[in-house]
């Protein structure tokens, strides 16, 4: 239990520490936004593929892998359902409607990081789960990837943020907010997993499906949309690899 406790604070501290980076760095070029972010990619992607969906086929068996299929799509589409809901969140950031010039960026910014948080849930929940499992190097190898990712997921909410008129004070509350989710999210798989093992490899797949699904309908489009797409299918392919060997010297 104390390394889940560990765990869940050092996934949720990675978005505080990536938000802090991000002060440092708050106008980062396109080209480097979009090689970091794709980095992030191929470190999800590894981590989803070799620490949730492998797991789950392997616990299922051939006879079963209907489960593991149906928890992938069964993810897939809570977050698509979940974007669909994103309000709107103006108020959130202090910044008056009546005053700001630029509301429209301001309201796309605000959703981009709302379901950050919204999607910081269930990658809580695939750390969570993972250790509910008892496989610790798996376990391991999901929450080092997520740790990995959220730290250039909280540099590039930053930016945004203050460009938009919102308070470096505030911008930092929302960013460990989105990070608050990630802990809470966290225990619930832990807790989820261990209560009931026989949806385990259901909770697996639902949690790979869910990375798949920020990664397919977020990451590679929004990296693929400045010019700069070669760098980040390379920069994707990077985080995969590390993610692969940290995955082999931990397991």
């Amino acid at each position: 239990m104390n390394l889940v406790v560990i765990t869940a604070l050092g996934v949720g501290g990675a978005t505080v520490v990536g938000a802090l980076i991000g002060f440092c760095f708050k106008n980062i070029p396109h080209k480097w936004n979009d090689a970091v972010l794709g980095f992030a990619a191929g470190i999800m992607l590894a981590a989803a593929i070799l620490g949730l969906i492998l797991p789950s086929v392997e616990a299922v068996g051939k006879s079963r892998l209907w489960v593991t299929a149906l928890g992938i799509l069964a993810g897939a589409f809570f977050l698509n359902v979940v974007d669909k809901l994103t309000p709107h969140l103006h108020h959130l950031t202090g910044v008056g409607m009546e005053k700001h010039e630029n509301n429209a960026s301001l309201n796309k910014v605000m959703l981009f990081v709302f379901a950050i948080a919204i999607h910081n849930l269930p990658e809580g929940l695939a750390a969570g789960v993972g250790f509910g499992s008892g496989d610790i190097g798996n376990a391991m190898t999901v929450a080092i990837g997520i740790a990995l990712q959220n730290i250039p997921e909280g540099m590039i909410i930053i930016s945004p943020m203050i460009l938009s008129g919102v308070s470096k004070k505030r911008t930092f509350l929302i960013a460990a907010f989105t990070g608050l989710i990630e802990v809470v999210g966290t225990f619930i798989g832990y807790f989820a997993a261990t209560i009931s093992s026989a949806v385990l490899p259901f909770a697996l797949a639902f949690a790979g499906g869910t990375m798949l699904y920020v990664i397919s309908d977020e990451m590679i489009p929004e990296t693929h949309s400045h010019g700069y797409e070669r760098m980040a299918t390379y920069s994707l392919l990077i985080g995969f690899i590390v993610m692969l060997f940290i995955d082999v010297l931990i397991g």
